[in-house]
């Protein structure tokens, strides 16, 4: 059924939502668990590092990305899950494209995301990956909302 599974996660409670519904999939079906973390470019801290240190800036955000991922990947194989983690430069790509790209190229057939679940003009104002995600998904996506997400609109 579900062999990999790919997991965004970002060191949100809200991805942590979605990584922890995403073990328990992988439990039950003996899936492996591709844990992403997309590095998209923060445009206020890259402005205003001076152009100089935007290489360094990126490169400490590789490092804290591999360590978010090492420590979700060890938190399940503690639970006696299969994991592996991926570290992806977004660039001036957007997150929910490189999220489809490692969909494909890992060959997983499923999606678990988590989701603040906004709606109205507070999704409009801040965009939303995984309604980005949601409409393009080669594969089935599992949306997990926080239990602390608005639900009004």
């Amino acid at each position: 059924m579900y062999a990999r599974i790919l997991v965004p996660v970002d060191g949100s409670a809200t991805a942590e939502c979605g990584l922890r519904e995403a073990m328990a999939w992988a439990a039950q079906v003996r899936a492996e668990l591709v844990l992403l973390r997309v590095l998209d470019d923060d445009p206020v801290t890259i402005e205003r590092a001076p152009a100089r240190y935007a290489e360094e800036v990126r490169e400490a955000a590789r490092r804290l990305g591999q360590t978010l991922v090492a420590g979700y990947v060890g938190l399940a194989h503690e639970s006696g899950v299969r994991a592996r983690g991926i570290v992806r430069d977004g660039l001036a790509r957007g997150v929910a494209d490189v999220i489809l790209e490692e969909a494909k190229a890992q060959d997983c057939q499923l999606i678990v995301m988590g989701t603040h679940g906004r709606r109205g003009f507070e999704r409009i104002a801040l965009g939303s990956d995984a309604e980005a995600v949601a409409r393009r998904a080669p594969v089935p996506l599992l949306l997990v909302r926080h239990p602390g997400a608005s639900h009004s609109g």
